[in-house]
């Protein structure tokens, strides 16, 4: 009998290895954990002025763009009216959802974009939250165990509303995938890779490095209409293209038998065409590392259990190479 292959996230090593990695030993690019602060630096100054983004007539400062219980929205006319629990969350602990996912539900290189996710899946993804079998690998991944507090706090009706708002829109392209062999030296800033100063490059590995298109416009201003570039191994494409269609010998299973041939997604199981290859990597290595259990994710698990980090890159850069919707390669 088939396996149920459930939604994966990206997830590999800064170092460049091909061996299946041990548990506990989560790999660092796909998590991009920040350094800790300096001790003793001194805290910036409160920037109070007026933010402006191109094509919106509003106008934000920054503690607004980031307010946890009513954040920006640049573009209202992009999607339907937010729910309250979306746009505004619920004090204490429930933070606006439209602040990480942003209000069209794309999300960022550190969280998940949940746009055009099923209604069921959604909502058995947020009582995996609730009841503790979804989990982070990597324990300093920090808006995971935000997100288990908001699951916590939602209401069931609450967690309803807003998997239908989100299910409602479609997944449009959001990654540009870029084979390449030398990628900017990067810093993680909040879980989002952004490009050094300087300009100095090096050797890409076995590794994905996403990043924003345009990083003040997703890190500081949080654009919903900014994307992210995927910086992928030469090669990776064509190699994965073979395991999610093969399989690779029986060493995992056809992607399309649970995610649909086109790989957007298949009744109850969520499409993966076209997402963030961070998120990919790291949803397969924790279900692969035992941090993550719950319905969808313990069918998932047999499927990445003999997955190396090579098989981690390859398998993430093809489906995130593909687009939403047609499933055509964007490169």
């Amino acid at each position: 009998m088939r396996r149920f292959i459930a939604l994966v996230v990206l997830a590999a090593p800064l170092a460049a290895t091909a061996l299946l990695r041990a548990a506990g030993d989560p790999p660092a690019w796909a998590y991009a954990i920040p350094l800790p602060p300096t001790p003793g630096a001194p805290a910036a100054a409160p920037d109070t002025s007026m933010k402006q983004l191109p094509g919106s007539t509003l106008s934000f400062t920054r503690q607004q763009i980031a307010d946890g219980f009513g954040p920006a929205d640049w573009f209202p006319g992009d999607h339907p009216t937010m729910p309250d629990i979306v746009a505004h969350g619920k004090r204490p602990d429930a933070r606006a959802c439209a602040l990480c996912h942003m209000p069209n539900g794309k999300g960022r290189q550190e969280n998940a974009g949940v746009s055009g996710l099923p209604v069921s899946y959604f909502i058995q993804q947020m009582n995996d939250f609730r009841s503790g079998v979804r989990k982070s690998a990597e324990p300093r991944k920090a808006n995971t165990n935000v997100m288990i507090a908001i699951a916590k706090a939602m209401t069931p009706d609450e967690i309803r509303i807003t998997a239908e708002y989100f299910g409602a829109m479609k997944w449009t392209p959001w990654i540009r995938v870029v084979e390449t062999s030398t990628v900017a030296k990067m810093e993680s800033r909040g879980g989002i890779w952004i490009p050094v100063e300087g300009g100095q490059k090096e050797p890409i590995g076995v590794r994905i490095i996403e990043t924003p298109e345009n990083p003040e416009r997703t890190e500081i201003l949080r654009d919903p209409r900014s994307g992210f570039i995927a910086y992928v191994p030469v090669g990776s494409i064509r190699k994965g293209e073979a395991l999610v269609k093969t399989g690779g010998n029986r060493k995992t299973e056809e992607c399309g038998v649970c995610h649909g041939a086109d790989l957007q997604g298949l009744g109850p199981v969520p499409g993966i065409a076209g997402r963030s290859p961070s998120y990919l990597v790291r949803q397969m290595y924790d279900m692969q590392a035992g941090a993550r259990h719950g319905e969808w994710a313990d069918l998932m698990k047999p499927v990445v259990a003999k997955l190396t980090d090579e098989d981690f890159v390859n398998i993430a850069a093809y489906v995130s190479s593909l687009m939403p919707s047609n499933g055509a390669a964007t490169r």
